[in-house]
């Protein structure tokens, strides 16, 4: 009996609400019994307290010459060998650059009309963004040759790779996935800092499983979650730009290179003398 008891209560788990009706009869009705809610989470409240993000410092491990005509608008190290990509209008280039002397090997001029950006390597393919002309430039990796045009949506700023899809800045907080063949949008992230956008993302790097990204006229870095965008650390760069760098206000600090092989990070800026090999320093 006990168990037949128990088999209807779980049956008829509600609360009867009985109601007048106009008539002065009571009508019972069902009313379900409301399930435990568990408390919401990731949602930002007055009171509730801010994440803390890590902030780190740097140590300059070492430094070579850069060339202070370099608009540098994309940096990589690849296969023993620093790569770079230049701006303005009329003198912007695709180059590699021998690290240690920073004399550049070899390089091709992009076409007068063009404003060179972001830039990246995947496979044995360069490929270069240019910055309002909706237009990117694919090269052979060996002779730089120029194979292939595509075009994008809005303006180019930065551009790396996760190893699969081509991972694009455009000036705002948004970072697209391109297909590397086809170019299609694959996928967008946002990226938010305390609840407002991250504008003017520039030049990026996939570092670790991280999307590091230069912020325009900043001298901070931003890591970045690919998967959700989130902010998983701050670079704080103070101080490293040099006096001789000139006072314009566009020689910043633009630039992020990563030697996977031997775990180096490798930074500069627009028009900086310097590039410089820095160890991070948690603050």
């Amino acid at each position: 009996m006990r168990g037949s008891l128990i088999a209807i209560s779980a049956q008829v788990a509600v609360l009867v609400l009985f109601i007048a009706c106009a008539d002065g009869q009571q009508i019972a009705r069902p009313v379900p019994q409301k399930p435990d809610t568990p408390p919401a989470t990731n949602i930002s409240t007055g009171n509730a307290p801010v994440e803390e993000v890590p902030v780190y410092t740097y140590e300059v491990v070492n430094s070579w010459p850069h060339n202070s005509n370099s608009f540098t608008q994309g940096l990589v190290y690849h296969g023993d060998h620093l790569y770079e990509s230049t701006g303005q209008y009329g003198s912007s280039i695709l180059c590699r650059v021998d690290l240690k002397s920073g004399k550049i090997q070899k390089k091709v001029d992009v076409d007068r009309e063009y404003f060179a950006e972001g830039m990246t390597i995947l496979g044995d393919k360069v490929f270069q963004l240019t910055w309002q002309s909706q237009r990117g430039f694919v090269y052979d990796l060996k002779d730089f040759k120029r194979r292939i045009e595509f075009t994008y949506e809005g303006e180019g700023w930065g551009l790396t790779n996760d190893g699969r899809s081509l991972i694009m800045s455009d000036g705002t907080n948004r970072l697209r996935f391109l297909d590397p063949t086809t170019f299609r949008v694959l996928r967008t992230i946002e990226v938010y800092d305390q609840g407002e956008p991250l504008s003017e993302l520039n030049e990026l790097e996939y570092i670790k499983g991280e999307i590091y990204a230069n912020i325009w006229h900043s001298e901070k870095i931003v890591r970045i979650d690919p998967n959700s965008g989130k902010i998983l650390a701050w670079i704080d760069l103070t101080g490293l730009r040099r006096p001789e760098d000139g006072t314009h206000s566009d020689n910043v600090l633009n630039g992020i290179a990563y030697d996977e092989k031997n775990d180096r990070l490798f930074v500069t800026g627009k028009r900086w003398s310097r590039i410089y090999e820095i160890r991070l320093v948690r603050k």
